[in-house]
């Protein structure tokens, strides 16, 4: 199965007319050779999945009706929130973006910390990997990301049942004994020269347990992969 994207199509019935946007409607006639009466499917990013039939293969305009709609679809019983400082090289963010979107994450907020090396992040060109790996993984959620925040303001402003912050210290345990059957989970990840003493106390007393996610020392987009990776596992 190969899906599309619509955010439009959410709560759609059947019978309703759409048009994909033109990036996917110029691949599906384009390329893939999708012809009128051809069924595709198409995802709307917050869990609805919906067949359609072609009506009008326009390689602008590509005009779809809705034949059945399917909500909530794949929905996960937890979610997962992670909080990591992009790294210098832009290329290792995008990664950590595709590879978690693909095996699961809900929301991702971009923090600058003390040691951040990168200040600005466009957030736009993130949001577009994790439309390319929600529809190549088969999922009908999109995943939220935030613009880049301070350290500061993202502990103000953050309510979590299970909050996490990754460090290697004396009383740090590791994370996959720290899960339980709760259904709300954020972690966060520091940049490249870790989180400072400061912040880490500023996350305890936020209320963050800390964590270690093994022995090795991580790469910022690993630790985030990791993250993503054994609170999934876990469910």
């Amino acid at each position: 199965m190969l899906l599309f994207y619509q955010p439009e199509m959410q709560n759609s019935s059947i019978g309703k007319l759409h048009f994909l946007n033109e990036e996917d409607a110029r691949h599906c006639v384009k390329v893939l050779r999708k012809n009128v009466q051809d069924k595709i499917h198409v995802v709307d990013g917050v869990g609805g999945i919906y067949e359609c039939e072609i009506v009008k293969a326009h390689e602008k305009k590509c005009e779809l009706k809705v034949l059945s709609a399917e909500q909530n679809f794949q929905k996960r019983n937890h979610f997962l929130h992670i909080a990591i400082a992009p790294t210098k090289n832009a290329d290792r963010i995008e990664y950590f973006i595709e590879k978690c979107v693909e095996i699961g994450v809900d929301e991702i907020t971009l923090i600058q910390t003390k040691h951040s090396e990168r200040k600005h992040q466009k957030v736009e060109r993130l949001e577009k990997i994790a439309i390319s790996a929600m529809k190549q993984s088969l999922k009908a959620y999109l995943p939220k990301i935030n613009e880049l925040i301070s350290i500061e303001k993202f502990f103000k402003n953050t309510e979590c049942d299970n909050k996490f912050i990754g460090h290697l210290t004396q009383d740090s345990i590791p994370l996959k004994s720290a899960i339980n059957q709760k259904s709300d989970y954020l972690i966060m990840i520091g940049p490249e020269g870790d989180f400072s003493k400061e912040e880490i106390e500023q996350a305890r007393n936020a209320g963050f347990q800390v964590v270690t996610l093994g022995n090795s020392r991580l790469r910022t987009e690993t630790a985030g992969v990791v993250a993503c990776t054994i609170i999934n596992s876990f469910f």
